[in-house]
């Protein structure tokens, strides 16, 4: 009953998300984090945000790789979410 619960409240939950460059994409290191004010639509000195939300990343040092932007495909790779690929059992 309660890994039932635990699967029910992980349904729509938030996975683990980092700012990144978008632009700075690099093969060896994956993206540069950035600060989370870099993606919430302005910065506080008022320029327009530059980064984008990068979900289920693996961080190691100032960046973030093997991740996606997509929230729903981090949801899903997790395991967590609602997209039904699941079995249950009685």
């Amino acid at each position: 009953m309660g890994a039932l619960a635990a699967a029910l409240t992980s349904c729509g939950a938030e996975p683990d998300k980092r700012c990144v460059d978008p632009k700075s994409y690099d093969s060896l290191l994956g993206y540069r984090v950035l600060s989370a004010a870099r993606c919430s639509g302005t910065t506080t000195t008022g320029s327009t945000a530059s980064g984008r939300w990068y979900y289920g990343a693996k961080v190691s040092g100032r960046y973030a790789e093997g991740g996606t932007f997509s929230r729903n495909q981090a949801v899903d790779r997790g395991g967590f979410g609602c997209s039904g690929h699941g079995t249950s059992g009685g």
